[in-house]
């Protein structure tokens, strides 16, 4: 078995059970042994008993595992299955079967060699391949549905007593599926369809001899007579025929003559001139005179329009005459503007100068300024100083030392009236004011001047373009002839250039006619043309007549001349066309009257006259014929529908009596009953050798119960069983299960395998080893395998081969030791 993803074992983990005919899965609690149990349970039917349903599939998930995958090769009657499911969580966090399959292997298959890249095929026949397919071929498989193999063959922790403790009617369909007694609930079942179908058709032969009234010798007699007399007649037929046949052929070649001289004679008589033919030769000749005309006008346009643009080119070029005359125009307004820029230039400069004086005149101003701020802002200081010293004097005392020199003061000298500060910072402020007023002045006067000298310098460039200009026009000019003579040359140029856009547009108007006329003579030469096509294949239709020849110079006449002899024609064959007439209308009688004689045939016969009269007597005799098969056919029939009704009857007697002795489920009753009291005294024998001597099972009515030999042979349900005690019974059932019953099955249900997983840690020493020498012998006789489940390591020890679970923080890990 392989797994993946699954529960506890989340990295792939395989376990190898070849030859562990008895084995034991040990470790500590938790690690993950029953898990192992739970993935063959998985593998097999979807489904695990600690989940509680198909529902719980989210706890085949490892944590943070996104798919789960287990795959199960197990024996089942002689035969070998790989069992796979798969299990996904999608991105919304749901968990659904992602795939399901069984397959049965070739025989002798290599095991090993399923990881090698094998493709499904290569597994062997696909027995199922979806979740619904997978519960009908396991069932098919292993013979026993999820709840028996759970009950029977898997024994989980916490279910291991549901046999022990099951209803009676549960008990007994387990039974039944293990012993395969179903199938004589098949046998009544079918035989009881079987009576039914014999009765059925027995109704439906009896309905077919019922529609076979016309077998009777009288019909057979009447048959036989139709055929001779349908002979009779195919004879009378047979002798008629030739007479007909010759009269026929005399009519067709008559009838045929005839109508071959009534074709000559439609043919020729529409033979006929067209209307407007005589039109045709003179609207050609109009047309063609018309085309020439209008060739000719062309001609004499375009030498008139060629001989206009030669003159038109030796007059001169227009373009470089209207060059010239913009020369002029653009040399007197470029004199004109240097004119008034010279007088503007001239203003500019005086006024230059003016603010050029005006401005020297405002910084000689601010210098004066600036020197009378400096002198107030002495002024202010030497007041300041004048005044602390005043402060300091109040102080002083003569022979006293100077608290700013240090030395000895001779004499104070007297303190002033009044301070000098305000007067001097009066003063400051106004030189101040005058200072600032005198910079802003100069600044504007800066301003102004700059100003000007831009202007100045744009209008002195300007007027050295405006004067190489003139200079260029000038020299563009030299060879002119003056604006008059410019003016005149291209009044003649226009003149020149209007009479050659009317020669043009006369040579277009030209060339539009002569298309007009030539499109004119092409459609009066193809009407022609059609009119002697149309005379060719008038002629050429009666050709094999010999007509006249045509004149190929003149349309209408060669019309004339054909209509005429076609007329000709005609008349000398409707002279001859009276007499091939009479012959006809004779060959018909004669063919009429060998036709009435042919008709009374088949009207003596019984039979309506037919239009051919071999095919229906030969039609007649094969349906007479038939019909006298038909009525021996239908007698052969109805003495075998009585040969089958006999069948029928015997087969519906016997199929009523067997379904009448299996009804009432008496015989399976009976079945149940004798594999209950096997199972009961086996499983008797086994709990007795568990509990000591102290307990036997027995049964009454389907209900289990022991006696207490300890407590004088008292009765008592197996539900007032202790804990250990409901064990021992229920082992004692399962391996009498697997003892017993493996060995009186009919269906594939052999129980080849038993594992228990639960109980073992009740069990006191002396029972243990009685529960461990059991399965030892169980194992012993290698007719299947044996499996447990526990922590017990005195059990564990008696067991050969081990599959030591243990777990860490990722995965849980198996490993096999043991022989």
């Amino acid at each position: 078995m392989d797994m993946a993803g699954f529960t506890v074992f989340r990295d792939e983990t395989t376990v190898d059970f070849t030859d562990a005919d008895f084995f034991a899965l040990v470790g500590p609690t938790g690690a993950g042994k029953s898990t192992v149990l739970d993935a063959i349970c998985f593998a097999l039917y979807g489904q695990v008993p600690r989940w509680g349903s198909s529902r719980g599939i989210a706890n085949a998930l490892s944590p943070s595992a996104t798919e789960a995958r287990v795959r199960l090769v197990f024996e089942s009657g002689g035969a070998r299955y790989v069992a796979t499911r798969v299990v996904r969580r999608d991105s919304r966090g749901n968990v659904k079967t992602g795939g399901a399959g069984l397959q049965q292997m070739p025989d002798n298959f290599d095991v090993s060699k399923l990881d090698t890249g094998m493709t499904p095929e290569d597994l062997g026949d696909v027995l199922a391949g979806t979740p619904a397919e997978m519960d009908e071929a396991v069932l098919h498989a292993v013979g026993l549905p999820y709840e028996q193999f759970t009950s029977c063959v898997i024994l989980p922790q916490g279910q291991f007593a549901d046999f022990l403790h099951a209803k009676p009617a549960t008990r007994q369909q387990i039974l039944v599926n293990l012993l395969g007694l179903h199938v004589y609930e098949d046998i009544q079942r079918r035989a009881t369809a079987r009576a039914q179908q014999a009765d059925a058709d027995l109704r439906a032969v009896d309905q077919l001899l019922a529609g076979l009234d016309d077998t009777s010798d009288e019909a057979l007699a009447a048959a036989a007579e139709r055929v001779d007399a349908m002979l009779a007649l195919a004879t009378r037929v047979t002798e008629g025929m030739p007479a007909l046949a010759e009269a026929q052929r005399l009519a067709a070649e008559v009838t045929a003559g005839l109508a071959a001289l009534d074709d000559e004679i439609a043919l020729l008589d529409r033979v006929r001139p067209p209307r407007g033919v005589t039109e045709l030769a003179e609207a050609a000749t109009t047309a063609r005179e018309a085309a020439t005309t209008a060739a000719e006008a062309v001609t004499a346009a375009e030498d008139r329009e060629e001989k206009l643009r030669g003159e038109l080119a030796a007059a001169g070029d227009p373009a470089a005459l209207r060059l010239l005359l913009r020369a002029h125009e653009e040399h007197d307004a470029v004199t004109a503007e240097a004119a008034s820029l010279q007088d503007g230039l001239s203003s500019a400069v005086a006024e230059h100068r003016s603010a050029a004086a005006a401005l020297e005149k405002a910084r000689a101003q601010a210098l004066r300024t600036a020197a009378e701020l400096e002198a107030a802002r002495r002024a202010y200081q030497d007041a300041q100083a004048a005044d602390r010293a005043g402060a300091l004097r109040v102080h002083l005392h003569a022979g006293a030392p100077c608290p700013v020199c240090e030395q000895p003061v001779s004499t104070v000298p007297a303190v002033p009236s009044s301070s000098a500060v305000p007067a001097a910072e009066k003063a400051g402020h106004a030189a101040k004011a005058a200072d600032e007023k005198a910079q802003a002045q100069v600044a504007e006067r800066e301003k102004a001047a700059r100003a000007l000298e831009r202007t100045l310098d744009r209008a002195r460039a300007q007027h050295e373009q405006l004067v190489v200009r003139l200079a260029a026009l000038d020299e563009q000019l030299a060879t002119s002839p003056g604006v008059a003579a410019l003016r005149r040359e291209l009044a003649t140029l226009a003149s020149l250039q209007k009479t050659l856009d009317g020669a043009v547009a006369a040579l277009k108007s030209a060339r539009e006619q002569a298309r007009t006329a030539n499109a004119g003579r092409a459609a009066a030469e193809q009407r022609l043309t059609r009119g002697w096509t149309e005379f060719d294949a008038t002629r050429d239709a009666v050709a094999r007549f010999g007509p006249p020849a045509a004149a190929r110079e003149d349309l209408a006449a060669s019309w004339s001349a054909l209509s005429g002899w076609s007329s000709s024609e005609v008349d000398n064959r409707r002279s001859a066309r009276s007499a091939l007439a009479a012959g006809a209308a004779e060959a018909a009688a004669t063919v009429a009257a060998a036709r009435e004689r042919l008709d009374a045939a088949f009207v003596e016969a019984g039979l309506p006259a037919p239009d051919d009269h071999v095919r229906a007597a030969t039609v007649a005799v094969e349906r007479a014929t038939a019909a006298h098969d038909r009525v021996e056919e239908r007698r052969a029939q109805a003495q075998g529908l009585l040969d089958k009704r006999s069948a029928h009857e015997r087969d519906g007697q016997v199929a009523k009596s067997l379904a009448g002795h299996l009804r009432a489920n008496n015989f399976e009753r009976w079945l149940l009953e004798e594999a209950l009291d096997l199972l009961v005294e086996g499983a008797s024998r086994i709990l007795r050798e568990l509990s000591g001597g102290q307990y036997d099972l027995v049964h009454e009515k389907g209900e289990f119960s022991v006696v207490d030999h300890h407590d004088a042979g008292l009765r008592r349900g197996v539900r007032t069983l202790s804990g250990g005690e409901t064990f021992q019974a229920s082992l004692a059932l399962a391996l009498a299960l697997a003892e017993q019953l493996a060995g009186m099955s009919t269906s594939a249900a052999s129980l080849e395998s038993i594992l228990l997983d639960e109980g073992f840690g009740t069990l006191d020493a002396a029972t243990l080893d009685t529960v461990a020498a059991t399965l030892e012998g169980l194992a012993a006789r290698g007719d299947r395998m044996v499996g447990v489940v526990t922590h017990v390591g005195a059990l564990a020890e008696r067991v050969p081969v081990r599959f030591d679970v243990t777990k860490d923080a990722r995965t849980a890990h198996i490993t096999r030791s043991g022989i």
